[in-house]
C-alpha cells in the first residue's frame, strides 16, 4: 500500500487544501500529521491567545478528519526529527506540505526536505497560502516591486487559480500512534476564557456573513472601529482555515450583480488581500526587514528606551483614550481594529519614540491573526521606514483621529469603561497640561504637539 504523508502547518482545513488534495491523489492512504512545538512559557512571535485558538483549530480539524474516516496524527518536537521518525515508522513514499511564507518556516522546510531525500522519500512543496507568491509578480525588468500600487496592478492582471475540491473519504493507515491534541498547558500557560470560535466551519460562517452584505460597504466602514465593518477573517487566513482562492473567487462573484458603489466596496477589500501578498513578497525578497528598517537611510535612527512608557502603552494606560481602547481590545480579544492598529503603532513610535521592533513583537505575542509579514509591514509603514511608508513627517494626532473615526466615543467607551459617562467631545481634544480626560483615568503620558517636534528632529538627523 502506498502512503503519502501530509504535513499540516498553516493550512488547518480540508476544503481546497492544495497539498492535502495532492497527497490524496498520489496514493492509497494519507497520513495527516501536525507537529507540535516544544518551547515553553514564552515565544518571540506568539502568545496564549493565538496558541489557544490553534488548539481549537486542531481539535476541529481532527473532528473533520474523523468524519471522513481518518484522524489527525500529532507528534511533538522539532519538525524535521518528528517527520523523520514518522517516515521510517510508516514507510511513507511521499511527503506533501504547503509552503510557508516566512523565513522561519522556510528554514524548517529545507531541513525536512533534506531528511526526506536521505530516506528516499519524494518531497512535494505546494503553493497554497497566497494566490501569487515569491517571484510570480515582478517588474518588467524582472526585479521585485518596492511600491504597492504598481505591484497591485501587475497582481490583478495575472490569472488566478480556481479553488480545488473538498475531499470525501480519507483513508489513513492503521497502527500509527499519535500524541494527544495540545492544550495551553503544553506550552506552560493557564487556560483562557473562550474567544473567537476556532475551526474551518466557524471560519466559513464568518466568511459567508461578511460576503452577504458588509463587503459591499467595506470602503465606507472599514475605518470606523465602533461598527462591524471589517471582515474579521484575518486569523482564518493566518491559520489556513479558509482558502485564499475561494475567498477571492467569492468576492469576484459578488461583483457580478452589484451596483458601482458595491463593486467599489468589494474592490477595496480585494485590495487589502493584495496588500497581504505584497508583504509576503517583501519578506521573501528582503527577509532582513525583520531585523532592520527597509529603508536604509533610517537604520541609524536613535530610538528612546523607556520600560515605564512601553508598559503603560501595553496596558492601555497612556491617557490617550483611542490608544488605550485599542490596547485593551487587543489584550481582551487578541484582535485590534486596523485603523486603531495604525493609531497605536504610530503613537508608540512617534509620540513615545520607542522602536517599532518593540511594538511589532508585542503585537505578535497578542494577536490571533499574527502574520509575520503583514505585521512587520504595518509597523514599518507606521514608523515611516518601510515600503510605501507614511512619510516620516506624517504623524497621526490621536485626538484628531478620534474626532474623525470615533466621534461618538462608541469604541472608546466599550473598551475603557472608566470613560463610560464622559461626553465624547472630551476624547477629541487634549485636556489642560497635567489634567486627565476624566477622574480615575490617567493624564496623558506625553503632550502630542511637543513630541511631534521631537520626532521630526529625530528623523531629520
Amino acid at each position: 500500500m502506498r502512503i503519502a504523508l501530509h504535513w499540516f502547518r498553516r493550512d488547518l482545513r480540508l476544503t481546497d487544501n492544495t497539498a492535502l488534495n495532492a497527497a490524496i491523489a498520489s496514493g492509497d492512504a494519507v497520513l495527516p500529521l501536525y507537529v507540535v512545538s516544544t518551547w515553553k512559557n514564552q515565544h518571540r512571535w506568539t502568545g496564549p491567545a493565538r496558541q489557544d485558538f490553534l488548539c481549537g483549530c486542531l481539535q476541529s480539524l481532527d473532528s473533520d478528519l474523523r468524519a471522513r474516516g481518518g484522524s489527525l496524527v500529532v507528534r511533538q518536537g522539532p519538525a524535521d526529527q518528528a517527520i523523520e521518525k514518522l517516515l521510517i515508522e510508516s514507510k511513507a513514499q511521499s511527503l506533501h506540505f504547503n509552503r510557508d511564507p516566512d523565513p522561519f518556516g522556510r528554514e524548517m522546510e529545507a531541513r525536512v526536505a533534506a531528511v526526506a531525500k536521505r530516506l528516499g522519500v519524494a518531497v512535494h512543496a505546494h503553493q497554497d497560502h497566497a494566490l501569487h507568491e515569491r517571484t510570480e509578480v515582478m517588474t518588467g525588468s524582472g526585479t521585485p516591486f518596492r511600491v504597492f500600487t504598481p505591484y497591485s496592478r501587475a497582481w490583478l492582471k495575472l490569472p488566478k487559480r480556481a479553488p480545488g475540491p473538498r475531499p470525501g473519504q480519507i483513508r489513513v493507515p492503521a497502527g500509527i500512534s499519535s500524541d494527544a491534541l495540545p492544550t495551553l498547558a503544553h506550552w506552560g500557560w493557564e487556560p483562557r476564557q473562550p474567544g473567537l470560535e476556532p475551526g474551518e466551519a466557524a471560519a466559513r460562517k464568518r466568511m459567508d456573513k461578511f460576503l452577504a452584505g458588509p463587503v459591499f460597504h467595506y470602503g465606507q466602514w472599514r475605518d470606523i472601529p465602533g461598527v462591524h465593518g471589517t471582515s474579521r477573517l484575518s486569523q482564518d487566513l493566518r491559520h489556513g482555515l479558509l482558502s485564499i482562492r475561494e475567498l477571492y473567487q467569492e468576492c469576484e462573484k459578488r461583483t457580478l450583480h452589484a451596483d458601482p458603489e458595491q463593486r467599489r466596496g468589494v474592490g477595496t477589500y480585494i485590495n487589502e488581500l493584495i496588500w497581504r501578498e505584497f508583504y509576503f513578497q517583501v519578506l521573501w525578497h528582503w527577509p532582513e526587514v525583520l531585523q532592520q528598517e527597509f529603508q536604509e537611510k533610517f537604520r541609524a535612527l536613535k530610538w528612546h528606551r523607556s520600560e515605564a512608557a512601553f508598559d503603560r502603552w501595553c496596558r492601555g494606560q497612556t491617557g490617550f483614550p483611542i490608544v488605550d481602547a485599542g490596547m485593551r481590545e487587543l489584550a481582551a480579544t487578541g484582535f485590534m481594529h486596523n485603523r486603531v492598529r495604525m493609531i497605536t503603532a504610530m503613537f508608540l513610535v512617534k509620540d513615545l519614540h520607542l522602536s517599532w521592533k518593540e511594538g511589532e513583537q508585542w503585537f505578535m505575542r497578542q494577536l490571533l491573526d499574527g502574520e509575520i509579514a503583514s505585521n512587520n509591514g504595518g509597523w514599518q509603514w507606521s514608523a515611516g521606514t518601510g515600503t510605501d511608508a507614511a512619510p516620516y513627517f506624517r504623524i497621526q494626532n490621536p485626538w484628531s483621529q478620534t474626532a474623525k473615526f470615533d466621534p461618538e466615543g462608541t469604541y472608546i467607551q466599550k473598551w475603557v469603561p472608566e470613560l463610560a459617562g464622559v461626553h465624547p467631545s472630551k476624547f477629541s481634544q487634549p485636556p489642560a497640561p497635567g489634567l486627565s480626560v476624566a477622574r480615575g483615568y490617567p493624564a496623558p503620558i506625553v503632550e502630542h504637539s511637543k513630541e511631534r517636534d521631537v520626532t521630526l528632529e529625530m528623523y531629520r538627523a
